[in-house]
């Protein structure tokens, strides 16, 4: 008799722990893998490295390179957008969700922040600057400033020192590719057995091109 009541007793026990495991699931609140993108309002470009967290706690995501952002929320959750060049905003999961995936994409506006001028002096001071500016000599003309320019040894320096510009350098490269291309599939151009390379190399001689004129 005593053993049955024992038996009896664990079942009601077992019938009533198996209830409250049914009720707590019951209001438990799924799990959701949100996913989306966060792009820009005006441009529609994706906007990397936006972090997003969960208002109230410490956990969140941040956008990849191309937006992208995955992670997991509770129904009634409210996101946080924040960027460094657009303006924060706020997303609010509905509570009402039953599926355990959701997508959407996020748009934020960009934040213009206007710094205040920044005035920088060549000097670390008022008095260096009139110091500078009372020892200035301007006793010099535009003519003698730019004779002194033109002087043979500053010219010969620049010639030594300075490079191709950016417009010759890109007109040598596409003249060497020109070339390559025409003579592609076969021998370079050879001017030495050109018969018209030579018919204006002899016209050039006769007409005394290749004179020095300095010993006229």
């Amino acid at each position: 008799m005593k053993r049955g009541l024992q038996i009896f007793l664990l079942f009601i026990f077992f019938v009533a722990v198996s209830k409250a495991q049914k009720t707590d699931n019951k209001f438990e609140s799924p799990l959701i893998q949100f996913s989306g993108v966060v792009l820009d309002q005006d441009s529609l470009t994706a906007i990397p490295f936006v972090s997003i967290l969960i208002k109230g706690t410490r956990r969140g995501a941040v956008t990849d390179f191309y937006g992208f952002f995955n992670m997991i929320v509770n129904p009634g959750d409210e996101l946080e957008f924040y960027s460094v060049t657009h303006k924060n905003r706020t997303y609010k999961i509905a509570d009402t969700l039953k599926q355990k995936y959701y997508y959407a994409i996020q748009v934020l506006t960009k934040d213009t922040i206007k710094l205040p001028p920044v005035e920088i002096y060549p000097w670390p001071s008022q008095d260096d600057f009139k110091r500078a500016f009372l020892a200035l000599n301007l006793n010099n003309t535009d003519g003698e400033r730019a004779d002194r320019n033109l002087e043979r040894e500053e010219l010969s320096y620049l010639e030594r020192t300075q490079g191709a510009s950016a417009s010759l350098s890109y007109k040598y490269v596409m003249q060497a590719y020109y070339t390559k291309v025409y003579t592609a599939g076969q021998a370079p151009v050879n001017n030495l057995l050109s018969p018209i390379a030579w018919a204006q190399f002899i016209d050039a001689w006769r007409k005394g091109k290749f004179t020095n004129k300095k010993k006229k």
